[in-house]
């Protein structure tokens, strides 16, 4: 229907509602006639009247009140659209779906996630720890952490922060057994590791600020292999033998003293390096709830 049309069906309504042509036209912000105009319209379009005029009232005719009732309907759903925008550019509220690696949930996200409930007060927060790929359309999330060097395409990336592993070990190992001095020497070390995925047993690492002149691929005995950080953290503590882990699992080892670094000045390559991102599906209207989301882990990204 022409828009014309759609805005007689709303005065009308007006008409009706009011009681009244002069006070319909006081409401809308209209001249009386020109709410006439809009009425008589109305009528030419379905060929029927919709009022019997007196000189002081009006009175609906039988099909005037099935029209008044659709017209009713109409601009309530128009003003319930009109409230839907509104409140979508408004604070952000409602449920909001996240998917995150396990460990890196559970050590970096999680302890970000009380101030963020703390600003917003609507909303609500569901949380799904998983270390596998997920699908944002499909299992109907609304963000996802991802840590890797390249992104699949569609999706909006907000990186948060790299990812870096590194070679940590107890003071109580490197006091007895003493620090690899070179990446050679790790293979007659004990050293555990992450064994799945594209994780293995031969470790490229290059000396910082040497470039490529000072690069060296190991095999190290895979003696003993864990598909979780938190745990080899907890094994490498209890003197276990020198781990290889990134950096947001061994950070609070480090800052505690159970953790010391080893071959610090060497980065460890391919697959161990990468960007955590918070990915969510491209739209015109990003909803205030994951704007805001984001936002907050980009703000605190650099905070301990």
């Amino acid at each position: 229907m022409q828009a014309a049309s759609l805005n007689a069906m709303a005065v009308f309504a007006r008409v009706v509602e009011c009681g009244s042509f002069s006070a319909a036209a006081q409401d809308l912000g209209m001249t009386p006639s020109a709410v006439s105009r809009h009425v008589s319209r109305l009528e030419a379009t379905l060929g029927a009247s919709l009022l019997q005029r007196t000189t002081r009232a009006f009175a609906l005719t039988e099909l005037g009140h099935a029209v008044y009732a659709a017209c009713a309907r109409m601009t309530a759903a128009a003003r319930e659209v009109s409230a839907l925008g509104t409140d979508h550019a408004g604070e952000p509220h409602g449920v909001l779906r996240v998917s995150a690696p396990v460990v890196f949930g559970q050590t970096w996200l999680a302890p970000r996630l009380p101030a963020l409930l703390a600003r917003y007060p609507a909303l609500e927060l569901q949380l799904t720890l998983a270390d596998r790929m997920v699908d944002l359309v499909e299992e109907g999330l609304d963000v996802a952490i991802r840590i890797a060097r390249e992104l699949p395409p569609g999706l909006v990336a907000r990186p948060l922060r790299d990812v870096r592993y590194r070679l940590v070990a107890s003071p109580a190992w490197v006091r007895e057994h003493g620090a690899p001095a070179r990446p050679e020497e790790l293979p007659h070390a004990r050293c555990l590791y992450l064994g799945y995925g594209a994780f293995g047993e031969r470790w490229s690492l290059r000396h910082r600020g040497a470039g490529d002149r000072d690069s060296v691929t190991v095999r190290i005995p895979p003696r003993f292999t864990l598909n979780n950080s938190v745990a080899i953290v907890a094994m490498v503590e209890r003197d276990a033998g020198i781990g290889l882990v990134p950096d947001f699992s061994a950070a609070d080892g480090l800052a505690a003293g159970r953790l010391v670094t080893v071959l610090d000045d060497w980065d460890i390559l391919e697959p161990y390096v990468g960007t955590a991102c918070a990915v969510y599906t491209p739209t015109r209207h990003v909803p205030p709830k994951v704007r805001a989301f984001v936002d907050h882990l980009v703000d605190t990204a650099s905070a301990p």
